[in-house]
C-alpha cells in the first residue's frame, strides 16, 4: 500500500508509543494517512534517537514494547492512518554490555557464532577486535579497571571473560582476552571493524550473511505481515555490502506489498539505481530542486564574492566551493577514515601478491592510490556498470599525476581496476570492491555534509544533504523536469523538506534564501554590526546569517548550533582536538553580538524581509506537499517550524497553535486524502507557464488536470521589478475552486491574471471539483 502522505514522529523514552497515540487524532484530522516513526527496535538505554540498536528481536521496551507498538497501530488504524517505521540495517551499537551479539564474539572469539554478524579484521589486530574506549591510554587506566561478578569493569562499562581467564592477574588477563581495550584516539588509525561512517559507537552488521538476515529481519518482517506495518524507510543503504541484493531479500520476506524507500542521497543529476525494488528515495534530492526555486542564482553569486572578501576563508583557493570540497575530503581520508584505507590498502596488497603481473607494487603507492581514487569519486558510491561513468580515467589520470615517481603511478590502475571489478571475482577481489564502495559513502557524508559544508557558507541553507553550495539556484524549467521525471519513473518516491538530519530546518532555510534576493542589504548589516569583534570572519558570517534564518536569535540555541559548526569545519577546533580559548572566543561573540545587542539589528531585518519569507514558507511546503511523490512532513512543520541541528531537530512532538502555513498544509493534505487517484503514482504531472513581464516568478503545475498549485518565486525581486503587472496563467478547461480559500473561484481555458490568484497569499491551491468550506474528512474507502 502507497501511503498518500506521511508524518514523522520523533519517538523516544519522552515521547513514546502511548504520546504517539495520544496525537493520533490531531495528525488524523491534518489529512496525513500514515505516521512515520524512528527507529523503534531495542537500543542503547536513554537514546533520544534510536539508530544504535542493540538488539533487532524485540520491539524497545522503554517506548511501551511490542505491546505498545501494536496499540499505537491499533489506535492509529481506527483514525483512518497506517505506520511507516524506521529500519536500520547497516550498523548496531558498539556497546558489549547492551549488545549480546557483540558480547558473545568479545567472550568467545571468531569461533562465536555471532563473530559472521560483524566485518571484523581479525589478522590486522594480531587476532583480537579493538575497542577503542578508554579515555587515555591504557597504561593510565589500568587502576580503573577492575574484574568483578565475572566481567571486566572500567567505570559504567562491563565486557566479558573469554573462559578460564577469571582468575589471572589484571595484565594477563588483558592479554588473555579476544580484544583488547584501546585509548579512543587508536580507532583512527588502528580499528579492525567496520562502523558506521566515523562513529566507532557503531559497529556494522553483515546483514549480506542469508543467516544474518534472517535473525536481524524476522521481528520487523513479522510487523510488516502482521499488518502493523505498512512501510520501511531504509536508513544508510549505501553502507551495506549490495544494496540491491538486499532490497530484493526485504522484498521477498516483506511479501511485496510493502511501501519501502532508501536514504539514498544523490548527487547532482545522479538518479536511483532502477534496478532496485523500491518506491524511491526519502526525499532529499527534492528537498535540494525545491529549495533551490526560492533562490536568485545572481544574487547568490554576488553573496559568494561578498563572502570570500569579508569571511577571507584560508587554504581553499579564495573560498571556492569545488576547492573547499577537494581540501575537505583529502583531510578525511588521510585522517579520519585511516583506519578503513589501512584496510583497503591491505587487501590491495594480498591480491598483488597473489598474481605475478600485480606484484612490486610499493604498500605506500597503494596506499596513496586508494587515497587520491577515493575523493575523486563525486557521488556517495559507485553502483554496477555505473562506476566506470564514476571512476573515470580522468579521474585516474588526476590521481596519477599526485605521483613524484611516475613508475609508482601504476598502482592507481591497480585500485582502479579492483574497484571496477576488473581483477577476478576472488573472495579478496570482492572484499576490495565492496569496501572501497563502502568507505566512498562514509568519505563523501563525512567530508562533504559533515566538514566542506561547514567551511564553505556564502548561503547557509544551501548546505544541506544532497545540496550544491556552489550552484545553489533551481531554475522553472529545472525543477520541473525533475518533477516529470519523478511521476514517470518514481511516482511513489518520498519527498521531504525537514528531516531528523536536516541542518536547518526549512523555514530557518526559506529567511535565509531571501538574502540571496538582497546581497546588499545583508552587506549592509554586516557593517551595522562591525563593532561586534568576532574571532574571524568566517563564524560572524555564518552567525549572522543563522541569526536572520531564526528571526529571533535565541543565545541558548544559536550558541550550540555555532560551537557545532566551528568542531565540524575542524579549521580552529575540532571534537577531537578542541581549542578552548577559541571555543570560548565563539560563545562570547554570540552572547555580545546576534544573542546581544546585535539583535535589534536583526530584527529590523527580518521585520522587513518577512512578506518575501512567507511567500518562500508557502511556496517550498505547497510544492512539497503536491508534486509528485509521497510528501513526509517531519514533525511540527505544518506550522512554521525553527530548528537548527540535534538535539534541537530532534525534540519530542509538541502539539501547537495552527498558523497560515497549518492552513496552507491542512488545505493540500486533505485535497489529496480526497483525490488520491489525483495525487497518487497514477497521477500525471503537466507545467503550466505564465506569460506576462514576470512570469519567471510563478511556477506552476497541473496535477492530472484535476488540481492545480501556483507559487511565487523571488517575491522581492518581484516587488522591486513592480509586482505581478498583467502577468497571467492560463487554467485548464473548467471552473476552478480555491482549496485553501473557499469561496474563490477562477474560470478555466483563459488567462487569469496573477495578481487576482495571489490577491490572498503568495500561493494558491485549485481543485477543479468543490472543496468542502468546513474542511471536513471525506471518506475516501
Amino acid at each position: 500500500m502507497t501511503p498518500n502522505s506521511t508524518y514523522r514522529l520523533q519517538i523516544q523514552p519522552d515521547f513514546p508509543f502511548a504520546a504517539a497515540g495520544e496525537a493520533v487524532p490531531y495528525l488524523a484530522s491534518l489529512g496525513v494517512s500514515h505516521l512515520h516513526l524512528s527507529p523503534v527496535l531495542e537500543a542503547v538505554p536513554g537514546s533520544t534517537h534510536g539508530y544504535d540498536v542493540t538488539d533487532h528481536g524485540r520491539v524497545r521496551e522503554e517506548l511501551g514494547g511490542e505491546a505498545g507498538l501494536r496499540a499505537l497501530a491499533r489506535t492509529a488504524r481506527a483514525h483512518g492512518l497506517g505506520l511507516v517505521v524506521d529500519l536500520v540495517p547497516n550498523h548496531m551499537a558498539a556497546s558489549p554490555r547492551h549488545n549480546r551479539a557483540l558480547w558473545e564474539v568479545l567472550r568467545e572469539g571468531p569461533s562465536s557464532p555471532y563473530a559472521r554478524w560483524f566485518d571484523i579484521d581479525w589478522a590486522a589486530g594480531g587476532g583480537k577486535l579493538l575497542l577503542p574506549v578508554l579515555p587515555g591510554r591504557i597504561g593510565d587506566e589500568l587502576e580503573r579497571l577492575e574484574v568483578a561478578d565475572g566481567r571486566l569493569r572500567h567505570g559504567e562499562q562491563e565486557f566479558p571473560l573469554r573462559p578460564g581467564t577469571e582468575g589471572l592477574a589484571l595484565p594477563e588477563l588483558l592479554d588473555a582476552q579476544w580484544y583488547r581495550l584501546g585509548w579512543w584516539r587508536l580507532a583512527r588509525t588502528e580499528l579492525n571493524y567496520r562502523r558506521f561512517f566515523t562513529i566507532s559507537d557503531l559497529i556494522g552488521v553483515r546483514v549480506e550473511d542469508p543467516e544474518v538476515f534472517e535473525a536481524t529481519h524476522a521481528k520487523i518482517v513479522e510487523l510488516v505481515r502482521d499488518g502493523v506495518v505498512d512501510g520501511l524507510r531504509i536508513d544508510h543503504p549505501d553502507g551495506l555490502a549490495d544494496p540491491e541484493a538486499y532490497l530484493h531479500e526485504l522484498r521477498r520476506a516483506t511479501g511485496g506489498d510493502c511501501w519501502i524507500v532508501v536514504e539514498k542521497i544523490l548527487t547532482g543529476e545522479e538518479h536511483l539505481p532502477g534496478g532496485w525494488p523500491v518506491a524511491g528515495t526519502t526525499g532529499y534530492d527534492a528537498l535540494r530542486r525545491v529549495d533551490g526555486l526560492f533562490v536568485d542564482e545572481a544574487g547568490a553569486a554576488e553573496l559568494a564574492e561578498h563572502y570570500r572578501r569579508f569571511a577571507n576563508p584560508a587554504g581553499d583557493r579564495g573560498g571556492h566551493w569545488e576547492a573547499t570540497e577537494h581540501r575537505a575530503a583529502y583531510k578525511v581520508v588521510t585522517h579520519e577514515l585511516a583506519s578503513e584505507v589501512a584496510h583497503l590498502t591491505r587487501t590491495a596488497a594480498a591480491v598483488c601478491a597473489t598474481a605475478p603481473a600485480l606484484r612490486d607494487h610499493a604498500l605506500w603507492a597503494l596506499r596513496a592510490a586508494v587515497r587520491e581514487l577515493l575523493i575523486r569519486v563525486p557521488v556517495y558510491r559507485p553502483y554496477g556498470t555505473d562506476a566506470v561513468d564514476v571512476l573515470t580515467e580522468e579521474a585516474a589520470r588526476e590521481a596519477r599525476e599526485t605521483f613524484t615517481v611516475p613508475e609508482e603511478a601504476a598502482a592507481v590502475d591497480v585500485v582502479r581496476d579492483l574497484a571496477l571489478g576488473r581483477l577476478g571475482d576472488g573472495p579478496e577481489q570482492r572484499a576490495f570492491r565492496i569496501r572501497f564502495a563502502q568507505t566512498s559513502s562514509a568519505l563523501r557524508a563525512k567530508s562533504v555534509e559533515d566538514t566542506a559544508f561547514y567551511r564553505y557558507t556564502p548561503l547557509v541553507s544551501a548546505n544541506e544533504v544532497g545540496g550544491d553550495p556552489g550552484r545553489p539556484a533551481v531554475g522553472p524549467a529545472e525543477f520541473h523536469a525533475y518533477c516529470e521525471r519523478l511521476a514517470r519513473d518514481w511516482p511513489a518516491t518520498g519527498t521531504v523538506l525537514s528531516t531528523h538530519d536536516t541542518k536547518r530546518s526549512a523555514d530557518v532555510r526559506a529567511r535565509i534564501a531571501v538574502l540571496s534576493e538582497c546581497p546588499q542589504r545583508w552587506v549592509k548589516l554586516l557593517d551595522d554590526v562591525a563593532r561586534t569583534p568576532a574571532p574571524d570572519g568566517q563564524v560572524a558570517w555564518a552567525a549572522w546569517q543563522t541569526a536572520l534564518g531564526f528571526g529571533y536569535p535565541y543565545g541558548d540555541r544559536l550558541a550550540p548550533a555555532l560551537l557545532k559548526a566551528v568542531r565540524e569545519a575542524g579549521l580552529h577546533t575540532s571534537w577531537t582536538e578542541p581549542d578552548p580559548a577559541y571555543e570560548q572566543a565563539v560563545l562570547d561573540f554570540v552572547d555580545a553580538g546576534p544573542a546581544g545587542p546585535g539583535l535589534y539589528t536583526v530584527s529590523l531585518l527580518a521585520r522587513e524581509l518577512d512578506p518575501h519569507v512567507r511567500a518562500n514558507v508557502l511556496g517550498a511546503a505547497l510544492l512539497h506537499l503536491t508534486m509528485p511523490g509521497v510528501p513526509d512532513l517531519y514533525q511540527e512543520t505544518e506550522r512554521v517550524y525553527l530548528a537548527l541541528v540535534d538535539p534541537d531537530n530532534r525534540r519530542p512532538f509538541r502539539e501547537g497553535p495552527p498558523d497560515e502555513k497549518t492552513t496552507v498544509t491542512r488545505a493540500a493534505l486533505r485535497l489529496r486524502q480526497r483525490h488520491p487517484d489525483v495525487f497518487g503514482p497514477s497521477g500525471t504531472y503537466r507545467p503550466l507557464t505564465a506569460s506576462g513581464p514576470a512570469a519567471g516568478h510563478c511556477v506552476a503545475f497541473a496535477r492530472s488536470d484535476e488540481a492545480v498549485t501556483a507559487v511565487t518565486r523571488l517575491s522581492l525581486r518581484l516587488a522591486e521589478g513592480g509586482g505581478w503587472g498583467d502577468t497571467s496563467l492560463t487554467l485548464p478547461e473548467g471552473r476552478w475552486f480555491d482549496a485553501v480559500d473557499t469561496g474563490r473561484e477562477f474560470p478555466g481555458g483563459g488567462p487569469v491574471p496573477l495578481a487576482d490568484l495571489f490577491a490572498t497569499r503568495p500561493v494558491a491551491l485549485l481543485s477543479r471539483r468543490p472543496v468542502p468550506e468546513d474542511g471536513a474528512r471525506e471518506d475516501t474507502t
